[in-house]
């Protein structure tokens, strides 16, 4: 027979034995995160004022080409001519033209949000109330707002009230259809999760279906803002006695086309003060509908 081997013992304070592989593995250490670099402040600063300093670089261009080709001021005048045509109206002259217009463009708009949003909420609840009214709403948008003013005019006389009208449907399609996308476009397993904790329809509505489609909300407020405008300016063309619209279609009709602009200047001055004040409720009321960009 064999002799059995020796067994060694080992002393209970001696190390464990080390693998070849542990040997030769070699110790990773956890490294910091690394951040994303900041701008510098240069970046920041060119990001901030690049639309400032475009605007004045077309200013300058326009005022040089203006100079430098002569063109006719009647025609396209320059910069300086057209503030000097603003200077030649008092201010009071302004403000009374511009307050017509402000007061016009900011009913039609109040109405259009008063009632277009109730009615997207209406439209995304019943499908057929929505097969019903959508069509209709297409077709009265489909329509020419410039060939259906005067009959409007005619309708309901030489007041506010037609102004208000015709501002009103230019504002109203780009709400209604906006926030009923919006609100369609909740995630299908929010709509479950709310049903299986047996929400009803209203709290659907108002707790996850309306805070889903705020971000779609506020870029159709921002976008009927300038439409806003552009309805009361087609409003005071047709009939109107004071207005922006209307001292431009006077301005222009004496070939006093240095006011007509500056008249023109006041109305995208006017357009970018809506849309920003609407920039400003999103920011306060609702941060986070904002694009990441914008926070």
């Amino acid at each position: 027979m064999r002799p059995s081997p020796k067994i060694r013992a080992v002393p209970s304070d001696a190390p464990p034995p080390v693998s070849a592989t542990a040997e030769v593995t070699p110790r990773v250490e956890a490294s910091a995160p690394v951040r994303p670099a900041r701008p510098g402040r240069l970046v920041r600063l060119a990001n901030r004022f690049a639309p400032t300093l475009t605007f004045i670089f077309v200013l300058a261009i326009w005022e040089v080409g203006c100079r430098l080709f002569q063109v006719p001021t009647f025609l396209l005048p320059p910069p300086s001519v057209i503030v000097r045509g603003a200077f030649e109206q008092s201010a009071s002259i302004w403000a009374g033209h511009v307050w017509a217009t402000v007061r016009v463009a900011l009913m039609g708009y109040v109405v259009a949000i008063a009632i277009s949003i109730p009615m997207a909420i209406a439209l995304a609840s019943s499908r057929a109330l929505s097969r019903t009214l959508y069509p209709l709403i297409v077709v009265v948008h489909s329509m020419p707002i410039v060939a259906v003013a005067p009959i409007i005019v005619v309708t309901l006389g030489a007041s506010d009230l037609p102004r208000v009208v015709i501002t009103f449907l230019i504002a109203f399609f780009p709400i209604v259809v906006t926030t009923t996308t919006g609100l369609l476009a909740t995630p299908e397993e929010m709509i479950e999760l709310s049903r299986s904790l047996r929400a009803g329809r209203a709290r659907e509505m108002l707790h996850i279906r309306l805070p889903f489609a705020l971000p779609y909300i506020f870029s159709a407020l921002k976008i009927a803002t300038t439409l806003s405008v552009v309805g009361a300016v087609v409003a005071e063309f047709v009939a109107a006695e004071r207005g922006l619209g209307y001292f431009i279609q006077f301005s222009t009709s004496f070939f006093k086309i240095n006011q007509g602009f500056a008249a023109l200047v006041i109305l995208v001055t006017i357009s970018l003060g809506f849309f920003q004040l609407i920039s400003l409720v999103q920011r306060a009321f609702a941060p986070w509908s904002l694009p990441k960009s914008e926070r």
